[in-house]
């Protein structure tokens, strides 16, 4: 049935203001909760040092958030579908800048693996619960680009937390604390008020939206009611039946490319910056240019994604882009070439998103939403954070050359795009014959 006039502008009302009252504001979360994941690096520039960290045991270090971050991901984002939205990410939150903080106050290797853990912990169900949470607001056609939109944070948070990052490490030597622990310190308090503010904006789900206009709320309801009642790839799954459903195994693969180009670069690439005989002001700004680049073109991605209609290949190429920017540092030499090279990878991982969390979402049914995505995100920051970290640390230290180091996220990103087109050609093919089958 064609819409009317009246449909449409019912829609372009209702949906401009469920954007504007939950995605800026999640953005903004998600920009602190980001600086709090990734300042390690920059603190590592004076950190390492005052502690005695060799390269594989940083490469350890900043990997443990990952581990904790694996096991907890599911858990997490099961117990926000329980409770609620507004009262876990809040909750999550205000424990991550807690820990942020303690970070300031480590004193050798143990005590920064045990915070590090814990960390990983407390961060645990942010990302999939905010996916989650919005796909709860979003008819499909929106996702891609609002996903794109909110995922912006993440290099935004280096664009932008590379120059402040820094800047807070010149704090060294007020009140006795060094630069690293000014940095934690003041990087994790607005995590926490930030907290607090969710407990009082956010509302679960759309029936509940008092801030909405009778008709906007119903038509958002049924909206949503009639987009959940469409067969999906995944059906209701036990936890078991999931870790075992290749779909989901294709996509955590898929993911887990671009989670370790981002993950493996947020870590290392500012030291792989310093030594180019850049001060650790320089570093900073340098290091936020790549990131500058990606967070224009990752809008753009995802607003191309929803116009045409297509995931698959708004997918996969990034992951392409992302893999030969990795290899392209084995042979190239100076800061510029460099700079080009982690552009690409950075740009492909980012851009990725978008798209990838849309064809996530319409893969999974309501029943498996919530754990699908955290299972999703889980595994991938195990393998892109939890071991391509190490492995990197490692290849650093036998043969001195970071470049080396990257080859194999290159060649996982590869792998991730090879088998996204594999597997969303095979499930279009299903469509295609009638089949309604999971697989």
């Amino acid at each position: 049935m064609a819409l009317t006039m009246d449909d449409r502008r019912l829609e372009r009302t209702t949906m401009r203001r469920v954007i504007l009252r939950l995605v800026p504001f999640l953005m903004l979360c998600y920009f602190f909760a980001l600086l709090d994941r990734v300042n390690v690096g920059f603190a590592a520039l004076q950190m390492n040092k005052d502690l005695g960290l060799t390269p594989t045991m940083f490469g350890f270090a900043a990997s443990l958030f990952f581990v904790s971050y694996f096991l907890v991901e599911v858990p997490s984002n099961l117990a926000l579908q329980k409770v609620g939205a507004r009262r876990w990410i809040s909750r999550i939150m205000i424990t991550w800048g807690l820990v942020t903080i303690g970070m300031a106050f480590v004193t050798g290797p143990h005590s920064l693996y045990m915070m590090r853990f814990i960390l990983g912990a407390a961060e645990a169900g942010f990302f999939p619960g905010a996916i989650f949470y919005l796909t709860c607001w979003l008819p499909t056609q929106y996702r891609a680009r609002i996903l794109a939109t909110f995922t912006v944070s993440i290099p935004l948070a280096t664009f932008l937390g590379s120059p402040l990052s820094v800047s807070l490490l010149e704090l060294d030597g007020l009140l006795g604390l060094r630069g690293w622990q000014w940095l934690f310190i003041l990087e994790g308090l607005p995590t926490i008020l930030l907290g607090l503010v969710c407990f009082v904006l956010l509302t679960d789900r759309p029936h509940q939206a008092r801030w909405l206009d009778d008709d906007q709320r119903a038509w958002l309801t049924g909206r949503m009611a009639e987009e959940a009642s469409s067969k999906r790839p995944i059906g209701h799954l036990t936890l078991c039946q999931l870790a075992t459903n290749k779909y989901f195994l294709t996509m955590a693969l898929v993911c887990s490319g671009a989670s370790a180009t981002g993950s493996v670069l947020s870590v290392w690439q500012p030291q792989i910056l310093k030594s180019f005989g850049l001060t650790n002001l320089e570093t900073g700004f340098v290091n936020a240019i790549p990131y500058g680049i990606a967070t224009v073109l990752m809008i753009f991605w995802g607003r191309r994604s929803d116009r045409r209609g297509e995931r698959r290949w708004h997918t996969a190429v990034p992951l392409f882009l992302a893999s030969s920017g990795l290899a392209a540092l084995n042979g190239l030499a100076g800061l510029p070439m460099t700079v080009v090279a982690v552009s690409c990878a950075l740009v492909g991982a980012y851009a990725f998103k978008g798209p990838f969390w849309a064809l996530s979402s319409s893969w999974l049914s309501g029943g498996t939403l919530a754990a699908g995505l955290a299972g999703i995100n889980a595994i991938a920051n195990l393998v892109g954070g939890g071991v391509m970290v190490n492995v990197v640390g490692l290849i650093r230290s036998a043969t001195g050359s970071f470049a080396l180091g990257l080859l194999p996220v290159a060649l996982l990103d590869a792998a991730a795009a090879v088998a996204v087109l594999l597997m969303s050609t095979r499930h279009a093919r299903l469509i295609r014959n009638g089949s309604t089958q999971t697989a």
